[in-house]
């Protein structure tokens, strides 16, 4: 059964739709001034309702046992009906037949547009974690841009009666406002950001911010944060504290500069002595295995003599046992002994003959260590490469290294004996491994 069956009984008709353009919520009032009367909250007879897309219209009916609410989404455009209006339905009694008119506060809400609020942060003061003795006046200033999706979470939240946009607007605006300060604020110190650096992490402070907006506008607005928009952070140039911070960050950044150059002398020459150690060390080695060679051949040149004393001394003993053969008792009753003397006389001469060839032979190993040349000295140089030392280098290796261009006439090279660093072209004793460089091949023939 329609609602307003007798169109005759009762006032004007009535088209309830809001024409704002732009609006969060708005209240449709019959005579289109401000009113809270019953009468002149009543629906007339035969009204129709119409809700665009994208908007919602709200019936708030005032009952002894509570608000009730109706909620038509638009688009629509009918005249009203118990069908699409439940609540309504159970409300209007039957003893007024369903012709009586019946209060109800209209509201309409819009769910498709954005609100946007431009906010600027006035300076406070945020200090540098490693100079907390100055403070830095600064300034933010952005955009909050905001709609509205739950419409049932956003009435439980606010009262529709006489909702103003500006008070609501403001009032999201001083919570922007504190989050913005607090979070700037601490942000230095929870991530050891220098004060004046600050704006290079924008994006980060931007994201940090809208996290914790987004939760406060759902929790105690009502309203879907859709976009965050940090524009900037100023620094007060001209003050007080800006100038003292500027000045001790000048400072602490020569101090840094001068420490970093003293520890850098203080590594060089700390490369230097060890580099000097190394060439002590390489040095004394090479003293030492000369010395072990030269002991070496020593030993090897009176090993020989050593042997032949020691054959002689054997032989001698041998030759006292043969003569006592002359005297030896055979068996005849003592007295000269033949048979022995004869024996001891060929031993004798056996053992004489080796004894002969053994000094003979002793004699041509003496001639010979005697007429060989000693080894020429091994010359060898240190190579400074990239002002690091190698070596040292026989002079093979170093003709290898000018081959393969490790080592250049412009190279420094040092040998035991010179009393400083030279560049090879200079040193005398090394032009020839340069002229035996072969030159680079020819060109290919031309096609």
């Amino acid at each position: 059964m329609g609602l307003f069956g007798r169109k005759d009984e009762g006032g004007f008709m009535d088209v309830i739709r809001c024409d704002e353009q732009e609006y969060l919520v708005w209240k449709w009032r019959p005579s289109g001034d401000a009113n809270s009367t019953k009468k002149e909250n009543a629906i007339r007879y035969g009204s129709s309702l119409r809700v665009k897309e994208g908007e919602l219209a709200v019936f708030v009916y005032q009952q002894k046992d509570g608000t009730m609410q109706d909620f038509i989404e638009g688009p629509y455009d009918q005249t009203i009906k118990t069908a699409n209006f439940p609540i309504l339905a159970s409300i209007v009694g039957a003893a007024f037949g369903g012709a009586s008119p019946f209060q109800a506060e209209v509201y309409f809400i819009n769910l498709s547009g954005n609100i946007q609020i431009k906010f600027g942060v006035p300076y406070f003061d945020v200090f540098d974690p490693r100079f907390l003795d100055f403070a830095v006046p600064m300034a933010a200033r952005g955009t909050i841009t905001f709609n509205l999706t739950d419409y049932k979470g956003f009435i439980k939240l606010n009262r529709l009666i006489n909702f103003e946009l500006e008070d609501f607007n403001k009032q999201i605006k001083d919570a922007v406002t504190k989050y913005v300060k607090g979070i700037i604020t601490n942000i230095p110190a929870e991530n050891g950001i220098p004060v004046l650096q600050l704006e290079r992490k924008i994006l980060e402070i931007n994201d940090l911010i809208a996290a914790r907006i987004k939760v406060r506008l759902e929790s105690d607005f009502g309203v879907n944060l859709k976009g965050f928009d940090l524009a900037s952070i100023e620094v007060d140039k001209e003050s007080e504290g800006y100038s003292q911070l500027m000045r001790v960050t000048a400072e602490q950044a020569a101090k840094t500069t001068v420490a970093q150059t003293d520890l850098n002398i203080k590594n060089m020459q700390d490369m230097q002595g060890i580099n000097a150690q190394n060439m002590e060390e390489t040095l004394r080695i090479q003293r030492e295995e000369a010395q072990r060679a030269q002991k070496l051949q020593t030993e090897t040149n009176f090993i020989g003599t050593h042997a032949l004393n020691q054959q002689t001394d054997v032989l001698k003993t041998a030759a006292q046992s043969l003569g006592e053969m002359g005297s030896m008792d055979m068996g005849g009753g003592g007295g000269m002994n033949p048979a022995g003397m004869m024996t001891g006389m060929m031993l004798g001469g056996a053992m004489g003959n080796q004894m002969a060839g053994m000094m003979n032979q002793m004699g041509q190993n003496m001639n010979q260590q005697q007429n060989t040349p000693p080894p020429p000295p091994q010359i060898q140089y240190s190579v400074s490469v990239n002002g690091q030392t190698a070596g040292p280098f026989n002079m093979d290796q170093l003709q290898q290294m000018v081959i393969s261009g490790q080592l250049t006439k412009n190279t420094h090279v040092w040998k035991q004996g010179m009393p400083g660093w030279e560049i090879a072209g200079n040193v005398q004793e090394l032009t020839n491994l340069f002229g035996a460089v072969p030159p680079p091949p020819p060109p290919p023939p031309a096609i």
